[in-house]
């Protein structure tokens, strides 16, 4: 299958890549940063597999239809993974800041799908897996507009798996707490200046103590379920927030 995969350039995008380009798939890695794509689909392919590199504004019409335009055939697989965190409280959080959250996980996912979904219906064949998090179902706070983004993912996955019924396409959202990512590590950080506490600390009492399992979500995790909701054995799930926190929200 050919797989579209958002902010593939790093984290978890491109663990997800390596790890379904092994299985033998086609990916198209797409990113913002197009060095990055590059660099990522160029691993994939020195390692036997089949990628292309495509750089992508998931916030930009243009760019969308460019990089639709540059498809040879339609996406089987498209994965939202394209995002970016900013911590802050609410009145010291820049607006265009918090739209800009919003815009790239949110309303940039709705954009790409939009665009990619008449060619899918087209083969009849469609899956579309989100990555949400464990703030699609839970908040934390100084994270509204990542928080307010992501639990929107699982409304608007929704909503598509009831549009799409008609046909073989499915739609959902896959909610990991935290993966060590350099977008987390970035997050240590902020984390620790807002709460005036050691990087040690937020790993130990924010991230990992709401999750009784106690250990980061790995790539290989992610790739394997990405793998289940693209097979046949889950055409019949759908509009699904897929939750992969370790027990957090069990307590």
């Amino acid at each position: 299958m050919q797989i579209l995969i958002t902010g593939a350039g790093s984290g978890i995008g491109a663990g997800i890549a390596a790890h379904l380009a092994r299985d033998g798939h086609e990916l198209v890695v797409t990113d913002l940063d197009e060095t990055a794509a590059a660099r990522v689909a160029g691993e994939i392919v020195a390692a036997g597999g089949k990628a292309t590199a495509r750089v992508l504004d998931v916030t930009n019409d243009a760019s969308v239809e460019a990089l639709c335009g540059s498809l040879e055939r339609p996406v089987d697989v498209l994965i939202n993974n394209a995002g970016l965190q900013h911590v802050a409280p609410l009145e010291e959080f820049p607006m265009e800041k918090w739209d800009q959250l919003v815009q790239v996980m949110l309303t940039g996912t709705a954009r790409l799908t939009r665009a990619l979904l008449p060619g899918m219906r087209e083969q009849g064949f469609g899956r579309v897996v989100n990555i949400g998090s464990i703030h699609s179902l839970v908040a934390s706070a100084y994270k509204s507009a990542y928080v307010a983004a992501k639990h929107g993912l699982i409304g608007f996955s929704r909503v598509l798996a009831l549009e799409t019924a008609d046909t073989d396409i499915t739609i959902n959202t896959v909610c990991p707490t935290y993966v060590k990512t350099p977008l987390v590590e970035k997050q240590i950080a902020d984390q620790a200046r807002v709460h005036g506490i050691s990087e040690d600390e937020v790993i130990e009492k924010i991230m990992l103590k709401p999750m009784p399992k106690g250990v980061f979500i790995s790539f290989e995790e992610l790739a394997g379920i990405c793998s289940f909701l693209i097979g046949p054995a889950a055409r019949n799930i759908t509009g699904q927030a897929i939750v992969v926190d370790g027990g957090w929200t069990v307590t």
